[in-house]
């Protein structure tokens, strides 16, 4: 078959860029598009849920799971600081319920079609490229396309100077009696034993005064077993949270990488990459839905508009450098990472610190949060960093 785009891929970057590709503006440039999503089985990402935060009403509020105007973190000795974001919200967002609404928009759109194969490879052709697939049943499926937007994550990490994994389980629980403050999320609970490298906390997304997702997060170098995800988990609900009788009606668990590793977004000729390929996650955080929408929605407009579809680097430069010296501060173990994220979070104004998160703070504001960090460790690192050669992951 043939169409203008192919999007490999059926996750947060693939799905968004099919779901504005569904929805042209008027006027716009006719495109057509096939959406390549693995059928169920080992090749589709298991089910998951992200969190992001932007002003007033949003494109997925209908099929939101929960939205809270109020943040919490919590020092390792249980001093909370709890800030307020308005006009922010702070959105969560199952991928199931995702990919129901994108589902819904592209059966009713005959701009872009569906179509469950798993990608095998990508040839580049003059003037395009063709993608091959497998469906569930054998059958190949050959797709020509002018331009390929590949948002499977790469199968090893490029180079880099600094990588930690952020990785965590979390428990979806239901108690008898009510026991979560459905205005806040707890962000960062450091009221859990902290790890011999890197840093520990708890993360508490309440949907209702009986139910929540309570996952255990780690940034260190390797994930865990989850035997020590579940004990952890038991640890904080039993001994820290208190939430009594309970039970877990759902699992989620994942591994993100926090690098500075730099993320090519073009492949070939008229296939680039998107999402988290490309480098969308934020390095100092693990964030990464936000940049997503804004990547796949600059593609979108550039292929209505007849223009060129290069994806956008997703961060800022000057945001990224910053980053990429925190890692390497809370990597060589020179900064401690609950005390660095509660003093930033005591100190700098709640609203403030997510548009820096955005990369949308000006200068002078980036400069003003320098303030606020230990600035001999920080200088350390910064002036320490172009001198640490970039390798590739430690496969060991």
């Amino acid at each position: 078959m043939e169409s203008d785009v192919a999007v490999v891929g059926a996750g947060a970057a693939g799905l968004s860029l099919a779901l504005r590709l569904a929805r042209p503006p008027e006027a716009a440039h006719q495109v057509t598009a096939v959406l390549l999503a693995a059928p169920p089985g080992p090749f589709r990402a298991p089910r998951r849920t992200w969190c992001y935060w932007e002003t007033g009403p949003g494109p997925y509020d209908e099929v939101l799971s929960a939205s809270w105007r109020r943040l919490r973190v919590r020092s390792h000795d249980g001093r909370a600081v709890d800030r307020g974001i308005a006009p922010l919200r702070y959105k969560m967002l199952s991928s199931a319920a995702f990919e129901e609404l994108t589902g819904r928009a592209l059966a009713g759109s005959p701009h872009v079609r569906t179509v469950e194969a798993v990608v095998e490879r990508i040839e580049p052709l003059p003037g395009g490229a063709l993608v091959h697939a497998r469906r569930a049943d054998g059958g190949q499926v050959r797709v020509r396309a002018r331009w390929v937007f590949d948002s499977r994550p790469p199968r090893v990490l490029p180079p880099a100077r600094t990588t930690l994994l952020q990785h965590f389980r979390g428990w979806f629980v239901r108690t008898r009696r009510p026991v979560f403050d459905t205005a806040a999320v707890e962000l960062m609970d450091f009221r859990t034993p902290q790890p011999t490298h890197g840093l520990s906390f708890g993360y508490v997304l309440p949907t209702g005064p009986c139910e929540a997702l309570v996952e255990y997060t780690e940034f260190s170098r390797r994930p865990l077993g989850q035997g020590a995800y579940d004990r952890a988990l038991g640890e904080y609900t039993g001994r820290v949270l208190r939430i009594g009788d309970h039970e877990i009606t759902a699992y989620e668990q994942g591994v993100i990488p926090m690098t500075d590793a730099v993320f090519p977004r073009r492949s070939a000729a008229s296939v680039f990459r998107i999402g988290a390929a490309a480098g969308a996650i934020r390095p100092a955080t693990g964030y990464a839905f936000g940049a997503v929408g804004r990547q796949t929605a600059a593609v979108a407009a550039a292929l209505h508009a007849g223009r060129h579809p290069l994806p956008p680097c997703p961060h800022p430069a000057r945001s990224l450098l910053m980053d990429a010296v925190l890692l390497h501060a809370l990597d060589r173990g020179r900064i401690d990472g609950p005390a660095f994220f509660t003093r930033l979070f005591t100190r700098v104004p709640a609203g403030r610190l997510l548009r820096f998160l955005d990369g949308r703070t000006s200068l002078a504001e980036d400069l003003s949060m320098g303030l606020h960090v230990p600035v001999p460790a920080m200088l350390r690192s910064a002036l320490g960093l172009p001198f640490v050669p970039r390798r590739g992951p430690d496969t060991s």
